[in-house]
């Protein structure tokens, strides 16, 4: 099972990420970092995650900080 892990004080809610994951595991969350952005947040219910690591290489505030692939 893969997963990422989001540093919510570096989201600076561009939300390119999202438009990057190839499962769309990622969404627009409700809650606010302390910029007042809505940060992203991962969405992996049905462990479909593959590592790919697209989201976190495509992150200019290197804000997705850990990628498990298992």
């Amino acid at each position: 099972m893969s997963h990422i892990v989001i540093d919510k004080t570096k989201c600076k809610a561009c939300y390119l990420c999202i438009k990057e994951c190839p499962k769309n595991l990622l969404k627009v969350s409700d809650e606010t970092n302390n910029l007042g952005n809505h940060i992203v947040e991962f969405c992996d219910k049905d462990h479909e995650c593959l590592g790919c690591a697209m989201c976190a290489t495509r992150c200019p505030d290197l804000a997705i900080t850990e990628v498990y692939r298992g």
